[in-house]
């Protein structure tokens, strides 16, 4: 560094230069020959160049800023994603019954037993790894980002899949009240309005989604008294549906079947952890209880008291406005006009469930470089990420657009994407206890309780898949067209790497022209590899260090690791450090490894100061994964990721 103070090496931590590394033909600033000085490739990429070591003896760490004041409290982060799950009470207990016929609520308490596990899944990983991504962020920290970029694509198609098709139910409920409504000018307008709330920020959205929460709870609490009273009145209905026969042939393969269906009851309980930053501390396992309490409560009393107002076979038949239907039994029309009303407002919150929650997962993605660094950019007049809100909207009226309003193909892209991201957080947990078992966390989910949940949900993707081979055929090609996007970002090196050489193939007869692109092209790269990234490390053996640029190679598009050790005396610096690190910079040629003596106390302060003195991004640095003596929360280092 430039401004670094020169004080004599420690043992093993030989004198550097104040300036970056020698040049491949030149002795290595670390002091140690170079024996492959007169066989270096030419190309960049294939030799990052020798690292050196160094000392930073001046660092003034800054206090910590203060919390946002923006942070989400229990009802309005529950209000967000509580709007995607109990709007699914409005077709879950038609869609349920004709599978399972009257054990449609039996089918629904099953699933809100599978949600209950849940519970603990996802509250371990969230006190444990406290941000945004969901399932991309447990993988991310326990598995390659490769791997954890595939939980990611298959949630983004849950959001597009969510939000075009709350918003189409939305406005055909809007359309059944008034008549004249054109259905898909009205999609894209209600898409429009929500991204124009996003962009006003977050806080503003959660005072529309807790309005909207408020109004559905007191409509279900309604209707269920009304119905309730209705059938203890007259329970022949219900009687005469008990009595009849299973839909799907025996009661086993009916519970089957319905439970598969029924797990579309739980869509949104996921949406949480995509957007935990933004949440006051405390606050998300709250909304995981919230969340669990409405849909144990509401789905399956909501699926038995249709059974005591409707025959089964009109509940079938009612699919798309069973609520209306039973307000109408129940207490006349000004309730079924209340549950339009409310329809309408729920199935639009959880348009705003789906914003929110990709803003959280692509600024995360963006950071990691799994997305375009350009969806980080913020507007000046509200700090909101204009692009990812715009682009996502954007996205979901093309979809539409291209179905012609017919969104029902949608439905097997969200049941099974859906499911897929259930499955692998809970994947995640298994790996976060194996892996990373020392990281503090203020749940545990147990063995037993993760392999039910997990089998369970396995079951719900089998029994989706046999009900409907066409969901399978559909969520493939939207899957593979999501992935490919990220796909680009991984392999956007070796691209460029081909047009160089094509070229570099052209120069003799291009050669003014090709030399120009060439030197584009190359600069690129070098752009993309000179990015740094930092690990801490408290003196590990050569082991683990040997892990760590293991990772930076396998997991990240740079040459650069820069090795931080921060002592507080010159004999705490571990004698055989710079050595060993020597010995990495040697065996892999392709990453330059350096060396960084920081003299103070490991602390959010110094990793913010350090981050800010070496121009690092904090998503780019990374730890060992810390014990129970831990002094510190992992959420206030600000995004050190875990590597080893």
């Amino acid at each position: 560094m430039n401004d670094a103070t020169e004080k004599p090496p420690s043992p093993g931590a030989p004198e550097a230069p104040r300036s970056g590394g020698a040049s491949p033909a030149a002795p290595p600033a670390n002091g140690v020959a170079d024996p492959a000085a007169n066989d270096v490739p030419p190309d960049a990429w294939e030799f990052a160049g020798w690292g050196h070591a160094e000392r930073i003896e001046d660092l003034e760490p800054k206090p910590s800023p203060p919390a946002p004041h923006t942070k989400l409290g229990t009802w309005k982060a529950t209000a967000i994603c509580g709007n995607d799950i109990t709007s699914s009470c409005l077709y879950v207990s038609a869609l349920c019954a004709l599978y399972a016929g009257a054990y449609a609520p039996l089918a629904l308490l099953l699933v809100a037993g599978v949600l209950f596990l849940f519970r603990k899944i996802y509250a371990e990983v969230g006190s444990a790894l406290p941000l945004n991504g969901g399932a991309y962020n447990v993988l991310l920290n326990t598995t390659s980002k490769f791997k954890a970029s595939v939980a990611a694509c298959l949630t983004l198609l849950s959001y597009i899949a969510t939000a075009v098709i709350s918003a189409s139910e939305a406005m055909h409920y809007a359309h059944n009240l008034w008549h004249g409504l054109p259905v898909n000018g009205a999609t894209v307008a209600l898409l429009a309005l929500f991204a124009l709330l996003c962009l006003l920020g977050i806080s503003e959205s959660a005072n529309v989604a807790l309005g909207i929460f408020v109004f559905h709870m007191l409509t279900l609490t309604v209707l269920a008294g009304a119905c309730l009273v209705a059938v203890t009145r007259d329970s022949t209905i219900l009687v005469a549906n008990w009595k009849l026969p299973p839909p799907s042939g025996g009661v086993a393969k009916a519970l089957f079947f319905g439970f598969s269906a029924a797990m579309l009851g739980i869509s949104g309980f996921e949406s949480s952890a995509n957007f935990i930053e933004e949440q006051a501390e405390g606050v998300f396992p709250k909304t995981l209880r919230n969340m669990w309490i409405a849909v144990a409560v509401f789905n399956p009393l909501i699926s038995f008291l249709s059974l005591g107002m409707l025959p089964l076979d009109q509940i079938v038949e009612h699919k798309t406005d069973l609520l209306a239907q039973m307000g109408q039994l129940s207490l006349g029309s000004t309730l079924r006009w209340w549950i339009g009303i409310d329809a309408v407002l729920v199935l639009s919150g959880a348009v705003l469930t789906s914003y929110v929650g990709v803003v959280g997962l692509a600024r995360r993605m963006s950071l990691d470089r799994c997305l375009p660094r350009l969806f980080l950019a913020r507007n000046r007049w509200r700090g909101t990420n204009h692009w990812i809100i715009v682009a996502f909207c954007l996205l979901c009226c093309s979809i539409l657009a291209v179905t012609g309003g017919e969104v029902e193909t949608l439905a097997g892209v969200y049941t099974l994407s859906f499911l897929s991201v259930m499955a692998l957080f809970a994947i995640g947990n298994m790996l976060l206890k194996v892996k990373r078992g020392r990281l503090p966390r203020a749940f545990r989910a147990s063995w037993p309780a993760v392999l039910v949940a997990l089998a369970a949900v396995l079951v719900g993707l089998v029994g989706n898949a046999v009900r409907d081979p066409d969901y399978v055929r559909v969520f493939g090609i939207y899957f593979a067209v999501a992935f490919g996007v990220v796909l680009l970002m991984f392999v956007r090196l070796p691209l460029l790497r081909l047009c160089l050489l094509a070229v570099r193939g052209l120069l003799s007869e291009l050669h003014r022209v090709a030399e120009g692109a060439a030197s584009v092209l190359q600069g690129k790269i070098e752009e993309i590899n000179d990015q740094t990234v930092v690990f801490f490390t408290r003196g590990d053996n050569l082991a683990n260090l040997n892990r760590a640029a293991l990772y930076v190679l396998d997991n990240e598009q740079t040459n650069r690791l820069l090795v931080v050790h921060v002592y507080e005396r010159e004999e705490d610096i571990p004698p055989n450090l710079a050595k060993d690190l020597s010995t990495l910079d040697h065996a892999y040629p392709q990453l330059r490894i350096d060396f960084l003596a920081v003299k103070g106390q490991f602390t959010p302060e110094l990793v913010d100061a350090l981050s800010e003195r070496l121009k690092v991004p904090k998503n780019y640095m990374f730890i060992g994964c810390p014990g129970d003596r831990f002094p510190h929360r992992l959420e206030s280092l600000g995004g050190v990721r875990l590597i080893v």
